[in-house]
């Protein structure tokens, strides 16, 4: 039984929601503040004190970079502490062990302690977020918030804490003083957590363990079989926290950027990559790539910038190899669509483009989901030879099990379902029909949630 989901639903939301409205609107930042930092300590309370660390540090830095703006050098040395203290905390509880892990291989330094630090879950998120905050103030782009509270509810509002999106604070800096929630928008809310919930446990979890039974082996079929349910379970989880996050934001008055749109209907890299994660992969254009010289520069200096870029991102997914090596995949990969064939790419067919696509993006995941090298190749043996045969018996039972959930999962991603909704959602019925499979998605996650023990997090690593 997934206990701490249940809890989170029937006996930790409903209350916040419920003391959020009837406080006056000048307290509930205030309260938002509190709820946040008891949601996030509930399971390691220290780590409340590395969160605080991050919001009061940049905000007091926030407020040094405006009062000190007329010196140019001032200015600068403190935004250079304030990123400082963020990527050093990131750095220190995120990369540390995977460093030490790399000296260690070298033959004088192999007698050095292995460091093993627990990850703050979210700390990629919240600390992506208080360093484009700080550039933002150093660049004009926002003014600096003079409220603790508000900043501290910015940092740590809980919906989007632990799996994003990145939220910037130039986007959401009105809603934290002048919001007005609305009934509409409090609906549409509701809806659209349900959505999201329903991504989350009941597509993306059953992907995730059909790719659990296919995983070890079972014939080459089998092997693409299940990295294509790891890709259904990926995008479902991740894209259903999202969905999650933005619609707890609407309960609470706040608007967040759309974090995914269709990405596995993409007919090249690039554009997967504009649909995929859009709040990460924003964040890297206007504080990695455009800084380093962007497209403007000669072709050597952007294929560097193209490579910081994807190497960061690869490592921000986790500290391991696997993850460089991915990111650093996604860079050939891009390089070449920009420098190579992207214009013959664009002459093929529909289908072939989507098939292209949907390849490298199906090798990508295997990259990324294998932490272990000789299991990584093991996997690709199996996707790439007939070593295990096309596919075993108990393999293709697994799978005929299963191909309803495929086939949801496969239209789901599409954008069929919404462009239906669009046509009738105006009709007397609609609203009806709405409720009703709202309140049965509800059932269906609640009764799952209940009887099943698979529940994995795949995000809340990052």
């Amino acid at each position: 039984m997934n206990f701490s989901s249940l809890i989170f639903m029937f006996l930790y939301l409903p209350p916040v929601l419920g003391i959020y409205y009837i406080a006056p609107r000048r307290c509930r930042n205030a309260f938002l503040l509190i709820a946040n930092l008891i949601f996030y300590g509930w399971g390691e309370p220290v780590f409340v004190l590395v969160m605080a660390a991050s919001i009061i540090s940049n905000y007091i830095f926030g407020l040094l970079i405006e009062k000190y703006r007329s010196s140019k050098r001032l200015s600068r040395t403190f935004v250079v502490f304030a990123l400082v203290i963020s990527f050093g905390l990131l750095g220190i509880f995120k990369y540390a062990g995977f460093i030490s892990d790399l000296l260690r291989r070298i033959p004088l330094l192999c007698a050095m302690p292995r460091i093993d630090i627990a990850l703050p879950i979210g700390i990629s998120f919240y600390t992506f977020q208080a360093v484009s905050y700080i550039i933002d103030v150093y660049r004009r782009d926002t003014a600096p918030q003079k409220s603790l509270i508000n900043f501290g509810t910015y940092i740590s509002f809980f919906p989007q804490l632990i799996a994003g999106p990145i939220v910037r604070y130039r986007d959401i800096a009105d809603m934290l003083d002048n919001r007005r929630e609305s009934v509409s928008q409090f609906a549409d809310g509701v809806r659209l957590f349900t959505v999201g919930l329903s991504k989350k446990v009941l597509i993306a979890n059953q992907a995730g363990m059909l790719f659990d039974a296919l995983r070890e082996g079972g014939g080459i079929a089998a092997a693409w079989i299940g990295i294509a349910a790891y890709a259904f379970q990926i995008y479902f989880d991740f894209s259903g926290y999202s969905d999650m996050a933005c619609g707890l934001g609407k309960m609470f008055g706040f608007e967040f950027m759309k974090n995914f749109n269709y990405p596995y209907i993409s007919k090249s890299i690039t554009e997967f990559w504009r649909r995929w994660h859009i709040s990460l992969s924003t964040w890297f254009r206007d504080y990695v790539y455009i800084p380093l010289g962007g497209n403007r520069r000669k072709t050597p200096r952007v294929i560097f910038n193209l490579f910081v870029v994807w190497a960061l991102t690869g490592l921000w997914h986790g500290a391991s190899l696997n993850f460089l090596l991915w990111g650093i995949y996604y860079f050939v990969l891009l390089v070449l669509e920009k420098y190579v064939y992207g214009k013959y790419l664009e002459m093929l067919p529909s289908a072939l483009k989507h098939i292209y696509s949907l390849f490298f993006i199906l090798v990508g995941w295997t990259i990324f989901y294998f932490e272990d090298g000789a299991e990584l190749l093991t996997y690709f043996s199996r996707m790439f030879t007939l070593s295990d045969g096309i596919i075993s018996a108990a393999a293709l039972s697994t799978v005929i099990s299963y191909i309803p959930l495929m086939a949801a999962a496969a239209f789901a991603c599409t954008p069929a379902a919404k462009c239906l909704w669009t046509r009738v959602r105006d009709r007397r019925p609609a609203a009806v029909l709405e409720f009703a499979a709202a309140a049965a998605a509800l059932v269906l996650c609640t009764a799952a949630l209940v009887s099943q023990s698979y529940n994995p997090f795949l995000y809340f690593r990052f």
